[in-house]
């Protein structure tokens, strides 16, 4: 006979409250390193996942035999790795494609299913700014993998076969990547968005301008009439806050769970909003004849919001740590510091301190950003209880 453990685990109130659950609900304990941790089993949350693993495969097939049928058709006996009609082509064009369309989906499904999943605390209006955000990202690192792969396996190729399966193996890859990123999509990843898509973006502003001398005028000259794809500057600024309005919508529904109907972190809020906006408006109103002022007022705008947000942090921040004010006072003093010397001493030139007061700026948002995210998931509940641990015998 077969003898069967069913073990009962009481826990506290508090414990029940801070992780929503169920009255009978299975949870999973699992023990490293002499640390327990307790996780709710939802059975919608696996049906989910073995579904990311099923669609992953069942549409990277589909994609391998529309390559290998294209093939066919073109009479192709060597597929070259990198190059035109090449798998690193394929690579790019179809997997960002599909790999958005993965990622829309299960977004979509995770948002609906009520499993607890992160993407329920964003709003639907910030979500297709994700999704572009999302394609963005994805074909920049397709690129740059299709680009490494040119540089490693330089004139190799493959026959059509060989060549359908290692497609597969990328395409399953991809999709399984931007599945699991779609149900787990939280304030971290919307940070990184944020800060892949203005760094990335200012780079190639830069890189594309350099036989203009763009250091010699100003920072702004990247989105003027005369800069080289100006639209890549400011549709970059725009984009970046469209998605930092996104990250801050995340981030204060999560908080508002925390700290309900705090005016401080209002304030916090409506001070980052505009701060947002701000930089979106610099890339709306570059800096042409025609908008000069008024972008020079914007601009101006958006660092005396940020040295707003420096100074008042210890007031609009629940709970702000000792090193978290000491690092904004002193970002805050030297952003100061910049004005007088660019503006009184001479010293910096213009290009110098835009660069150096976005680079401050940029680096104090990304810190505080990282500080609220540290009130929503910094929250434990301890609660030490004697053990009592009690077994029911089941025979069979």
């Amino acid at each position: 006979m077969a003898v069967k453990n069913k073990y009962q685990i009481e826990l506290p109130p508090e414990v029940i409250e801070s992780m929503s659950l169920e009255p009978g609900q299975e949870v999973r304990i699992a023990v490293k390193d002499e640390v327990a941790t307790i996780t709710p089993v939802s059975k919608t949350r696996e049906f989910v996942y073995r579904q990311v693993q099923l669609w992953s495969i069942v549409l990277a097939v589909l994609t391998a035999i529309v390559f290998f049928i294209v093939g066919q058709v073109n009479h192709a006996k060597q597929i070259p790795i990198s190059g035109d009609n090449s798998i690193a082509a394929w690579l790019i064009i179809a997997n960002a494609v599909v790999g958005t369309v993965v990622f829309t989906a299960f977004f979509i499904k995770s948002r609906r299913s009520k499993i607890g999943a992160p993407s329920e605390r964003i709003y639907w209006r910030n979500f297709p700014v994700i999704v572009v955000a999302v394609w963005l990202i994805l074909g920049l690192a397709l690129i740059g993998i299709s680009w490494l792969m040119g540089q490693v396996f330089t004139g190799v190729s493959f026959d059509l076969m060989t060549s359908s399966f290692i497609f597969l193996i990328f395409c399953y890859m991809t999709n399984y990547l931007m599945a699991l990123a779609a149900i787990n999509l939280n304030s971290q990843m919307l940070t990184t968005l944020f800060t892949l898509t203005i760094v990335g973006g200012m780079f190639i502003s830069m890189a594309t301008n350099g036989a203009n001398h763009w250091w010699q005028y100003n920072l702004s000259f990247l989105g003027t009439s005369v800069a080289k794809n100006s639209w890549q500057f400011n549709f970059t600024l725009i984009f970046s806050a469209l998605i930092m309005v996104a990250l801050i919508d995340y981030l204060f529904v999560s908080l508002r769970q925390v700290y309900p109907k705090n005016w401080r972190l209002i304030t916090l809020r409506v001070l980052l909003t505009l701060a947002a906006v701000n930089l979106g408006a610099v890339g709306v109103f570059p800096n042409n004849a025609n908008f000069h002022v008024l972008h020079d007022q914007i601009a101006g705008f958006m660092v005396y919001s940020i040295l707003i947000l420096i100074i008042g942090i210890k007031w609009l921040l629940p709970n702000v740590s000792k090193e978290f004010l000491v690092a904004s006072y002193i970002i805050g003093a030297f952003l100061f510091a910049c004005e007088i010397a660019f503006q009184v001493v001479g010293y910096l030139s213009l290009t110098a301190f835009e660069i150096i007061a976005f680079v401050a700026a940029f680096g104090w948002v990304i810190l505080l950003f990282q500080k609220i995210r540290e009130l929503i998931d910094g929250r434990e509940v301890v609660v030490e209880i004697p053990l009592k641990i009690q077994v029911i015998d089941e025979q069979k």
